[in-house]
């Protein structure tokens, strides 16, 4: 499974990715083989502020529904409304084009603690 190195984890498989003074949010790609076929995914609304290791969302698959829960705290400044018309991007491209959020106001002691990705794919037995 695809792992990027760059990223950070958390124990319920998103990931981050800081650019500046902002991060991106997504599910892995650990996740998203476990759901199956990604058919919705449901955003937050830009503006809301998000609470680590709370739910801001949740992804709809033939097999389940399962929450997004926030790996870092912050203000989402955007959403990826592309996976509103087009969910399967979870599916297809987890790291790059079905980044779910992008926040601001993070604490770095929060990115800090999250997984490296070899601690990630340990846990995960990749």
């Amino acid at each position: 499974m695809n792992t990027p190195e760059e990223l950070k984890y958390s124990k319920e498989h998103e990931w981050v990715k800081v650019d500046g003074d902002k991060a991106y949010i997504g599910i892995t790609h650990f996740a998203q083989s476990e759901l199956g076929d990604i058919v919705f995914v449901e955003l937050p609304e830009i503006g809301d502020s998000i609470e680590k290791e709370e739910s801001f969302g949740n992804v709809e698959s033939v097999k389940t529904v399962s929450e997004l829960y926030a790996p870092i705290s912050g203000e989402v400044v955007a959403i990826n409304e592309e996976l509103e018309d087009s969910p399967e991007f979870v599916n297809e491209s987890p790291y790059d084009k079905a980044w779910i959020v992008q926040v601001s106001n993070f604490k770095q002691e929060e990115i800090d603690a999250l997984m490296s990705a070899a601690e990630y794919k340990e846990m995960t037995n990749e």
